[in-house]
C-alpha cells in the first residue's frame, strides 16, 4: 500500500512540476506581451509609426506563442486572468494603432483572441483615442479629432448592444458605462476648441478689417 501511494504521489508531483513550469513561462510571456503592447501605444502617440509597428510585430509573436501553447493543451492556464488580461492589452494596442493610422481593424480571429478579451480591449481604446484627441487639440482645433470622435461613437454604439451577463463578457458592461463619460468629455473638449478656433478666425478678420479702414 505504501509503495503504491508513493508511486501515485510521485506521478502527481511530476505533473504539478510540469504544470508549474508551463505556468511560469506563461506568466513571463504575458508580462512581455503587456510590455510590448504598452510600448506600441506609447509609440503611436509619439507619431513613431515604425516603432509602433515593430512593437506590434513582437507582441504578435508572443501572443501566438502563448495561445498556441495553452489554448488546447492547458485551457485552464489559457483562460486564467493574467493570460486573458495580457491578450486584452494586446488587442487594445493593435486596435488603437489601427484606428489612429486609419487602417482596417484586426478581427478577434486575426489576433487569436477570445471575444471578451477583444471587446474589453476595444473598450479601452476609447481612452487612448481621447488622449490622441487632446494631443491634437493642444496647439488648436484639428479636423482629425472629428474623425476620431466619430470612431469613438461607432465603437460605443456597438458596445452597448453587447447586453450579456458579466460571466460571459468578463465585465464588459462596467467598462462600457465608463466609456460613455470618456466620449462625452471628449465631445465637450472638441466643442470648446472648435468654438475658440471660430472666435479666433472672426477676431482676425475683424482686425484685418479695422486695419484696412485705418489705412
Amino acid at each position: 500500500m505504501t509503495d503504491q501511494l508513493d508511486l501515485i504521489c510521485e506521478q502527481v508531483r511530476r505533473e504539478f512540476d510540469l504544470k508549474t513550469a508551463i505556468r511560469d513561462e506563461a506568466l513571463k510571456q504575458a508580462r512581455e506581451l503587456t510590455r510590448h503592447a504598452s510600448l506600441a501605444i506609447r509609440a503611436i502617440h509619439r507619431e513613431e509609426q515604425d516603432e509602433a509597428q515593430s512593437e506590434i510585430d513582437q507582441a504578435r509573436k508572443l501572443a501566438h506563442a502563448l495561445t498556441n501553447t495553452l489554448r488546447t493543451k492547458h485551457p485552464d492556464l489559457f483562460f486564467a486572468g493574467y493570460t486573458q488580461d495580457a491578450i486584452k492589452e494586446y488587442c487594445e494596442a493593435c486596435l488603437t494603432v489601427a484606428m489612429i493610422k486609419g487602417e482596417a481593424l484586426p478581427t478577434p480571429q486575426e489576433l487569436g483572441a477570445e471575444p471578451p478579451a477583444y471587446l474589453n480591449g476595444l473598450t479601452e481604446t476609447l481612452g487612448e483615442l481621447r488622449r490622441r484627441c487632446l494631443d491634437l487639440l493642444r496647439p488648436g482645433y484639428s479636423a482629425e479629432v472629428e474623425r476620431l470622435l466619430a470612431l469613438m461613437d461607432d465603437v460605443f454604439t456597438q458596445l452597448v448592444t453587447m447586453d450579456y451577463p458579466d460571466a460571459i463578457t468578463d465585465g464588459l458592461r462596467r467598462r462600457t458605462d465608463l466609456a460613455r463619460g470618456i466620449i462625452e468629455r471628449t465631445r465637450a473638449d472638441i466643442t470648446v476648441s472648435f468654438r475658440q478656433n471660430e472666435l479666433e478666425i472672426k477676431l482676425d478678420r475683424l482686425s484685418e478689417l479695422l486695419e484696412g479702414k485705418q489705412a
